[in-house]
């Protein structure tokens, strides 16, 4: 039984990495808004270029910096080591962000990725002092999104907001089981997502 959740938590950690956020945002976008009304091939041609430079780059050249150190998942956890992951992901998002601007994507679409990449930035200024969980920073701030459109497009959320709370609930467990988090970070983070993807979305 012990063996099963351990599996189960680490399944639930790689599922919600917070790497997917914006992909995950523009999913709700597409598919929750009158925004499903675009052409496939728009949303498609969004979502690759989305994918390549949030979830593809920033996984590999992590992955890459790793072996190069030669550290294992553990050892890349610890506090003192995520710097340069970071600063990896925030590069990232950021030469997708000006692509996008440079593409004439819609602002709306643009500011999802503003949305993680300032929760980035901030999780990274904490985690300097302190260590906080990106992975609840990430399904916080999907919460605050969900909240954010139902308000910019008026529809009613409460059903997908039960589902993203209930999430939320699991992948916050899961870091804890993995010991990676205490409950004072998971829910730091949690409150550090959901307060700036709100606030962002309704007044930027």
């Amino acid at each position: 039984m012990k063996r099963f959740i351990i599996r189960f938590a680490k399944t639930v950690s790689r599922l919600f990495f917070p790497l997917y956020l914006p992909m995950l945002g523009l999913v709700i976008l597409f598919f929750m808004s009158y925004l499903s009304l675009l052409s496939w091939q728009y949303k498609l041609q969004v979502l690759i270029t989305v994918f390549f430079f949030t979830i593809m780059l920033p996984s590999y050249m992590i992955g890459w910096y790793r072996r190069y150190r030669g550290w294992s998942h553990k050892q890349m956890s610890k506090k003192e080591n995520r710097i340069v992951p970071y600063i990896i992901v925030l590069v990232c998002y950021v030469s997708c962000y000006i692509l996008m601007n440079v593409m004439r994507i819609p602002r709306y679409m643009g500011n999802i990725l503003l949305v993680s990449l300032v929760i980035q930035m901030t999780c990274a200024i904490v985690n300097i002092f302190w260590k906080i969980s990106t992975h609840c920073a990430g399904v916080g701030a999907v919460v605050g999104a969900l909240i954010a459109f139902s308000i910019i497009f008026d529809f009613n959320p409460v059903g997908w907001l039960c589902l993203a709370i209930i999430v939320s609930g699991i992948v916050g467990s899961s870091r804890m089981i993995l010991r990676q988090h205490t409950l004072s970070q998971v829910l730091a983070g949690f409150t550090v997502g959901l307060l700036i993807s709100c606030n962002m979305l309704l007044f930027v």
